[in-house]
Parts: C-alpha cells; sequence; structure tokens
C-alpha cells in the first residue's frame, strides 16, 4: 500500500488490545484521520515520542480498507511543553480539543488544524490570560462555522455608536440599543478585534481587557450553543 506523509495533531487517544491505541489526529491536507499505533504502548515503542498531546507532529501512514489506517512512524516538530506545567493551562488545553474535535465532525477544512497550533502557542505563552484564550478560541470556532454576529449596526440597522448601550439579540444576531444595556463600546470593540482573526498574543495588550472578558465570553458561549 502507498505510505503517505502529513502532519498531525493528535486529539484524542484509545487504548486497544495489550499494546496499541486508536489515534483521532486533524491535518491540514487530510481532515481528520483515524490511525492504529500499533506497539505505542510499549516502553522501547518509536512511536511514542512524536505522538504527544499538545504537539505537532509529522506522521507516515497507510489508509486502512476501512475507516482505520496505521500509523508507520511519527517525528515530533514541536511540543508546547509549558502546556503541562501549569494545572490550568493543561485542562483548558483538554477543553479546547475537546470542543475542536466535536465541531470537525465532519471534513475540516485546514483552518481548524491552524486554530489549534494557534491555540498551543498562546497556551504555552505563560503570559496570556485564559480567559482571554477562550474567549479568542471561542470567537474563531463561530467565525469559521459561518456564525459571525453583525458587529457593524444594530438590530434597526443604525451603526453602532460609542457613546450608548446595548443588549444582544441572539435571533437576529446583532445588538439592540438599551440605555440599561451590558455592553458598551469597549465590548463591541473587542468583539470586532476578535473576528477581525487578530491572535491572543496581541489581544492581551488591550488595556482592560479582562475587565470585558466576562460578558463577551457569555455572550459567544450562548451563540456557540444556539449553533
Amino acid at each position: 500500500m502507498k505510505q503517505l506523509v502529513t502532519t498531525g495533531i493528535v486529539l484524542s487517544r484509545t487504548d486497544y488490545g495489550e499494546a496499541d491505541r486508536i489515534l483521532t489526529l486533524l491535518t491540514p491536507e487530510q481532515g481528520k484521520l483515524r490511525l492504529m499505533a500499533k506497539g505505542v504502548r510499549r516502553i522501547k515503542s518509536k512511536l511514542a515520542g512524536g505522538i504527544e498531546l499538545f504537539s505537532v507532529s509529522n506522521i507516515t501512514y497507510i489508509q486502512g480498507k476501512r475507516e482505520v489506517g496505521t500509523l508507520l512512524s511519527s517525528r515530533l516538530l514541536k511540543h508546547y511543553g509549558h502546556i503541562v506545567e501549569d494545572i490550568n493551562r493543561t485542562m483548558l488545553g483538554y477543553e479546547l480539543i475537546k470542543q475542536l474535535n466535536k465541531a470537525t465532525e465532519d471534513q475540516p477544512e485546514a483552518e481548524y488544524f491552524d486554530l489549534l497550533q494557534q491555540a498551543f502557542a498562546a497556551l504555552d505563552d505563560l503570559a496570556i490570560d485564559l480567559g482571554l484564550i477562550k474567549l479568542w478560541f471561542t470567537a474563531q470556532l463561530l467565525r469559521l462555522d459561518g456564525h459571525t454576529p453583525n458587529l457593524q449596526t444594530d438590530i434597526t440597522h443604525q451603526k453602532l455608536e460609542i457613546d450608548k448601550k446595548y443588549e444582544f439579540s441572539y435571533d437576529d444576531m446583532a445588538f439592540i440599543n438599551r440605555p440599561d444595556g451590558q455592553f458598551t463600546a469597549d465590548h463591541i470593540k473587542v468583539l470586532r478585534l476578535l473576528f477581525s482573526g487578530n491572535y491572543p498574543q496581541i489581544l492581551q495588550q488591550i488595556i482592560s481587557i479582562s475587565d470585558l472578558i466576562p460578558q463577551c465570553l457569555a455572550l459567544l458561549q450562548t451563540l456557540r450553543q444556539l449553533h
């Protein structure tokens, strides 16, 4: 059978038999792959070092006659080791992987691979707020799924104004002008930056962004639940 080579990120690992493991990997060209890593749980396995969590690896495999192929070799390209040094970053990393795995049940595009790699880089940077990473990741999933909210005009098609307050209409995917609204121009600015593709490393530099995260995150998480 023809050997194939690609770059992969491990999404899940399931023990199989005495020493094997079934891997689900996300790749930029082949989407999601399910591969059998034979003997990987043995101490002297040459495969184990190249399929660590929170890593990007070069893998060689053959496709199976059914849905599970066979992993032939693996080589670690980048391991984001700081993630596992902090329990909170590790747990958020697991959560983001789980979310992306669920969001890519159909054949995913290469942008999802890039997103997860960027998320690992952010988690690996101990200076970046975890709440910001979670907010940013949620926004990117919504954007890639085609559910970007209207951040330019309200439900009456009037431009959002700097001196007004707003609530959000989930039915209209747009803001409503309300004098007692919880969203200000600062919240809307952060949301615009999020959906413009800015990385957490840039967003971290916004003054007082930590005060704006809770309301923005609650909004985007509700959107994710609805869509």
